[in-house]
């Protein structure tokens, strides 16, 4: 049986987060993928959401579609049939918490400045009464913002690239203000020293994207919170489930 993510002592267990669903067995973002994942045991799922023209929303990580379409101008009607709604990959990750990525970058097509779109990814949420299994993110600081905003019972998490030593603490610190949970920094220069500080301050490490076996030991040993890989199955091995 999955555990469902709930808060629990910084560090104590590192879970898996499935990128995109068990994205290389599956085709990622696809209700296929997600139940892979499930299938797998997987702890959790990373999924990305955006909004179509008639405000469905829908997962799928880039702004276009293969032949070139943008999505934000598309209906839901018109959309080729693996790609699902929310609410319907969020059924399909039954048994699993999932981090509901929101995508609004400026330099996309479906750029969203009022972030109208993290107001109704956190109504669509509350709306489940499954608070706990829910952890919204976004490279965005202000689209987190706004979902604490607006539903503040709901858990958010920062995603970055990278978090340079110098401004480590003041990032961390921003982040507690905010009532953040969570910080989601690139595996690549992912340290100890900013897991040990993010913890010291009550803040989660969940890094992305990690498919090498030898680094998730590395990072398990660290005490990171969650791993994102595309093998969930992978990385349950290493960590001996």
């Amino acid at each position: 049986m999955n555990q469902i993510f709930v808060p629990v002592t910084l560090g104590s267990q590192t879970f898996v987060l499935a990128h995109r669903g068990a994205s290389r067995a599956e085709r990622e973002n696809t209700v296929l993928a997600f139940r892979a994942a499930g299938d797998m045991g997987a702890d959790g799922v990373e999924l990305d959401v955006r909004l179509t023209a008639d405000r469905y929303l829908v997962v799928h990580h880039d702004p276009r579609l293969e032949d070139g379409r943008d999505i934000c101008a598309l209906q839901h009607s018109e959309l080729p049939a693996h790609i699902p709604t929310l609410t319907e990959a969020l059924d399909a990750c039954a048994g699993m918490w999932v981090n509901v990525e929101i995508k609004n970058d400026e330099k996309e097509p479906d750029f969203d400045s009022s972030d109208s779109v993290a107001e109704l990814v956190a109504r669509a949420l509350v709306e489940r009464n499954e608070n706990s299994r829910f952890l919204i993110s976004s490279f965005r600081r202000e689209t987190i913002d706004k979902v604490h905003e607006v539903a503040p019972e709901l858990r958010t998490a920062w995603l970055t690239t990278v978090v340079a030593p110098n401004d480590a603490e003041s990032i961390v610190e921003s982040l507690v203000r905010g009532g953040h949970s969570a910080l989601h920094p690139w595996v690549g220069l992912l340290t100890k020293e900013l897991i040990d500080l993010c913890h010291e301050r009550g803040i989660q490490v969940n890094t992305w994207t990690c498919d090498d076996a030898v680094r998730m030991a590395e990072l398990a040993k660290w005490k990171v919170d969650a791993i994102c890989t595309n093998v969930p199955d992978v990385a349950l091995g290493v960590l001996g489930r």
